[in-house]
């Protein structure tokens, strides 16, 4: 409960065009600071080498304002030297719901984005790492799909009025807060999904399955870890902090690795995160 893990996920794909590429996720901090300025968290980040920072969502908590600085500062701190992507969860929406605390979260994401952090509102960015084009998409979903316990379902017709279609020119990575929609996300098309949310299942047993979530669902599917269907993937954080239900049992806070692997004729091309950018 005071410290974390980092969890590395390395995924092949034939996608990829030159070397491997490195993200660096972080979900779910909701306002916690890991060492003075979150020198600790920094460091284990800087110390992976990430070709970017993907951001699911809940960085703070919707009823307390006085989590966006804190937030604001370890991103700003990552911003100078990544790239950040955001996409918003269901506490950033709802403090930007709340008339009293609007104002406060949307100065958190004008400070940000005047600092280089791309924001997607259901919407896309294109750009490239190692010769490969990468498409980030942010799905950002009504507030009624987090209702507890019950929300409802997502139609892929629905994740298309949202986000469109995406092709199959690029690499695709949907930032996708909550992973109860899974199925969804799978039949949309991303090569990887980042998810959050779930707090790791709260108690966890394995790798994958968890007791509950946020949203007291029991034994919820899509838990935590990695999950794929052919060549896509969709990865799960457990997350760094937690707020609805503040217990873990054997289900560390953490900080996740994704390394995509370049990948053909049955070769796996072993990454060298040692190299030197031009």
């Amino acid at each position: 409960m005071k410290t974390f893990t980092t969890r590395t996920f390395e995924i092949p794909t034939s996608k990829l065009n030159g070397r491997p590429v490195c993200f660096a996720v972080l979900a779910d901090l909701h306002g916690l600071v890991f060492g003075t300025n979150h020198q600790k968290l920094y460091q284990a980040i800087m110390s992976q080498k990430p070709d970017a920072i993907l951001i699911p969502g809940d960085m703070i908590v919707s009823r307390e304002t006085d989590t966006l600085p804190l937030a604001a500062s370890l991103i700003l701190r990552l911003i100078q030297d990544i790239p950040v992507y955001y996409s918003l969860g269901n506490h950033e929406y709802k403090m930007l719901l709340k008339p009293e605390r609007r104002e406060s979260y949307l100065n958190y994401e004008r400070l940000l984005t005047s600092a280089g952090v791309c924001f997607l509102h259901n919407e896309q960015i294109l750009t490239e790492f190692g010769n490969t084009d990468f498409t980030f998409h942010g799905l950002e979903l009504p507030i009624e799909f987090y209702h507890k316990p019950n929300s409802p379902s997502l139609s892929l017709t629905e994740m298309e009025h949202m986000l469109g279609i995406p092709s199959d020119k690029s690499f695709h990575v949907l930032l996708a807060h909550n992973p109860k929609y899974g199925r969804t996300y799978f039949s949309w098309g991303a090569d990887l999904t980042v998810c959050g949310h779930y707090h790791g299942g709260i108690l966890r047993f394995g790798k994958n399955h968890g007791l509950t979530c946020p949203q007291f669902l029991l034994f919820p599917p899509f838990c935590c870890g990695d999950f794929h269907r052919g060549s896509r993937h969709m990865v799960v954080s457990a997350g760094l902090g937690e707020h609805t239900i503040p217990i873990r049992i054997h289900n560390p806070r953490e900080l996740v690795i994704i390394k995509l692997l370049p990948f053909k004729a049955g070769v796996v091309v072993e990454p060298n995160y040692n190299r030197k950018e031009p």
